[in-house]
């Protein structure tokens, strides 16, 4: 890879890095095998390359002899071989299982389906039987002919002689469009792994995220309380799970605290957990007298999906106790609290960074619109993969992809023991904003146990950066920044497709709200959201991890960028040179007017004198001027525009360049894991906090201008599209009118009567918000 580590004690991790390296490449990949090959439901799988299986279903048996045990059917194709599970002691033993095996790894003539009894094992024979089948004369099936139906076969010991038994079977040749090819255990990765929990955890399988919701709970007061005689400061204790939330301590002197505090929560549906709300007093350092409870479960809240007023209500409290006999008693009291609860599903529930979502709709169903169009990903291979582990004494890595887009999660199966596995898997989104990015990632199977899956590397794409219609097909370089530096793992083949309904429907999406209303109505701090989004992450990880195979918490928090936001000197250093980039527009200025005053290039400057005495005696034309150069400026630009998505810029993320004490300092647990004195360590995360939001900052700055630049860079050529025609009627519109009166409407719709403001954000502010920014490049 052309890089030269260092010591502790050198300056740089990585000295030199070889572009060619971390470039994308372009592929040229057979495609469906150079024709349509459909599945049972009518989608076509033109975005993955065609690979060719043998399949066996395995159905049922009958008219077994009468002293059977557990039996089970094992299929054997050369030296790889799996077994069903085992019946015990039926009359009609049922499997229905599917095995399969890529066509390329077939080295056997011969297919042999044995029955097999368990009980027998430890007698040397425990063969009931064998039917076998000609490998290269098995039919073909292509979907959408219907399932091939299985047969009846009478089975032959090993002098291939009848015996009682018979096995009902399924054997043919087909593609990945199978509908069996799902469910199917795959016998050159069966045979490495127990049947049961170790192939099920390598298959492919769809992922639904949980609905979030925030859950808004407006402490207004509380009356009636049996208060100590000298301590009033009462404050509520609000708990959901594991996640507590307190409001400041009420100092009024009465018996009628009041707070009028706003306590929010990130919840998931199906809502598992109630609301307990706590009345305490601090009745000395570190002493609190419990006052009484309440508990609200949460399929009784309102949902609510815009900036509506709610309806208070008073909620009895209550005392809860555990008797010497272990009973629990429940003691009404006279006390009561003041409350506003509602589940507020108008906003975004913001699970990852809102640079690069892959969903901006709000939570509820009600405010969603229709799509725009279909994003279809093919993840085809991967090459040249690092080996992640130790198995047998030889390096291995055992690969699986999974890829997120919206609340849709997808895992390709796991390829055993291969540095260039080959999935071709082809999975469908539905889009309802083109400014969104969809997230690939690639992991090491650890196949349970007490191990982590290893994170190989991850991908961003940017729909907005694509052309509608166009398949994208691109080795893409995967790449992980470790305490030793950026290393590249490997490359992983896409296949990219987005198609939209209408060109229309997807540009009128630019001039639209980026976020929903409530997020402009009633904002949400930025500590808030941090803490939000936070306990939003907790609850995706933890719901995926209960699926079967599950989502391993590692793999959903690196898909969702989990600690991005930490502090680090490099990626300070990044958006630096980001924002410099962004201005190094404003230094040419500067230095070409200073060339101009220097008279360097002597016609420059008289042309300079020309148009600035036009400009004076033709003040009107100042404005049609500057955006025929704007035009001109994007017309230019079009012939360097971006050929290929985005990725991944090793130099724009400074992980070329990091320090090895920055790269400590980046991987260092946050609060510290250092040994220091407890003061310094105080001091040094509380620096690293300050500085953490002074980098997003940094980095929000550096994105505006982005933006900005983006008008006519083409990254996103619908949005340079509009803007050139903007420029196109607005300069035509300038000739027309008259420029005191452009800039009157201009002055009188500024300075319009609140009346006819509103307070969502104007189409130019959407427009610009919608914007592609350099995030998506960002390691």
């Amino acid at each position: 890879m052309g890089r030269n580590a260092h010591d502790r004690s050198g300056d740089s991790v990585v000295d030199d890095v070889d572009d060619d390296d971390f470039n994308l490449r372009e592929t040229r990949p057979s495609l469906g095998g150079g024709r349509i090959i459909g599945n049972d439901r009518g989608t076509a799988f033109d975005m993955v390359e065609q690979m060719e299986y043998l399949y066996v279903r395995v159905v049922k048996a009958r008219e077994l002899p009468n002293n059977a045990g557990d039996v089970f059917v094992e299929v054997k194709l050369g030296g790889f071989k799996s077994a069903t599970k085992s019946v015990s002691r039926p009359s009609r033993p049922e499997w229905n299982q599917v095995f399969s095996m890529q066509k390329d790894h077939i080295q056997a003539p011969f297919v042999e389906i044995s029955l097999k009894d368990k009980s027998r094992i430890n007698a040397g024979d425990d063969s009931l039987g064998t039917v076998v089948f000609d490998a290269s004369d098995v039919p073909k099936r292509v979907p959408p002919d219907s399932p091939l139906a299985p047969e009846w076969y009478r089975l032959d010991n090993r002098r291939h002689e009848r015996v009682a038994g018979e096995l009902m079977l399924a054997v043919w040749m087909g593609t990945q469009a199978d509908e069996a090819f799902p469910d199917a255990y795959h016998l050159d990765n069966a045979s490495s792994l127990n049947n049961g929990d170790g192939v099920m955890s390598i298959r492919s399988k769809v992922y639904l995220s949980p609905r979030l919701w925030y859950l808004r709970v407006n402490v207004i007061e509380a009356q009636e309380l049996l208060l100590h005689q000298h301590h009033h400061e009462v404050f509520v204790k609000a708990l959901i799970g594991n996640t507590v939330v307190r409001t400041k301590a009420s100092q009024s002197s009465r018996t009628t605290p009041k707070w009028n505090e706003d306590l929010m929560f990130t919840v998931g549906e199906p809502f598992e957990d109630q609301l307990v709300l706590h009345v305490e007093e601090r009745v000395g350092p570190n002493k609190d007298e419990h006052l009484g409870q309440c508990s609200i479960p949460l399929q009784c809240v309102e949902k609510r999906a815009d900036s509506k007023p709610l309806v208070s209500r008073w909620y009895a409290l209550e005392r809860h106790s555990v008797s010497e006999n272990g009973q629990k008693r429940v003691v009404k009291l006279s006390g009561r609290i003041h409350l506003r609860v509602s589940l507020d599903g108008g906003y975004h529930v913001l699970d990852e960074l809102t640079h690069y979502s892959s969903d901006l709709r709000p939570t509820a169903r009600q405010l969603w619109k229709p799509s725009i169009g279909v994003l279809e990903l093919g993840i085809l291979s991967g090459r040249n993969l690092t080996p992640m582990k130790i198995k047998d004494g030889c390096g291995s890595t055992d690969a699986y992809c999974v890829a997120k887009y919206g609340q849709k999660w997808i895992r390709t199966r796991t390829i055993i023991n291969s540095f260039n596995p080959k999935w071709n898997e082809q999975y469908t989104w539905e889009v309802f904003d083109p400014c969104t990015v969809i997230t690939i990632g690639v992991f090491d199977n650890s196949h349970g146990g007490g191990s982590r899956d290893t994170r190989v590397g991850k991908v961003r794409i940017r729909l907005s950066a694509l052309e509608m219609g166009r398949i994208y097909t691109h080795m893409y370089p995967l790449m992980v920044l470790s305490p030793c530096g950026v290393k590249k793992m490997g490359e992983v083949q896409l296949a990219v497709r987005f198609s939209g309904a209408s060109l229309f429907s997807v540009l009128s999406i630019y001039a639209q709200p980026l976020l929903p209303e409530l997020h402009y109505t009633q904002p949400l701090g930025f500590q808030q959201i941090e803490v939000l989004r936070h306990q939003a992450t907790q609850i995706v990880s933890s719901r995926l991890g209960r699926a079967e195979p599950p989502l391993r918490k590692e793999v959903v928090e690196y898909m969702l960028d989990v600690g991005s936001s930490m502090w680090s000197v490099r990626r300070s250093k990044s958006n630096h040179f980001r924002l410099a980039t962004v201005v190094s527009g404003v230094a040419r200025c500067v230095r070409v007017f200073d060339g101009i005053c220097s008279w360097s290039n002597p016609m420059v400057t008289v042309s300079a004198h020309v148009l600035f005495l036009v400009c004076v005696c033709f003040p009107w034309l100042i404005a049609a001027a500057a955006f025929v150069c704007l035009f001109a400026i994007g017309t230019w630009n079009y012939r360097s525009r971006p050929r290929h998505p985005p990725h991944t810029d090793v130099r724009l993320s400074q992980a070329d360049a990091a320090q090895a004490d920055e790269l400590e300092e980046e991987f260092d647990a946050f609060p510290t894991a250092q040994r220091q004195v407890e003061v310094l360590r105080a001091r040094y995360d509380r620096l690293r906090a300050v500085a953490s939001r002074a980098q997003a900052v940094l980095g929000d700055v550096a994105t505006q201008g982005e933006r900005v630049a983006g008008l006519l860079s083409w990254r996103d050529p619908r949005a340079t599209s509009l803007f050139m025609m903007f420029c196109v009627v607005a300069c035509a519109a300038l000739c027309v009118v008259s420029g005191k009166v452009m800039v009157v409407a201009f002055g009188f719709h500024a300075m319009r009567h609140p009346k006819f403001r509103k307070r969502m954000p104007a189409a130019p502010v959407n427009f610009l918000r919608r914007l592609p920014a350099r995030t998506d490049c960002l390691l």
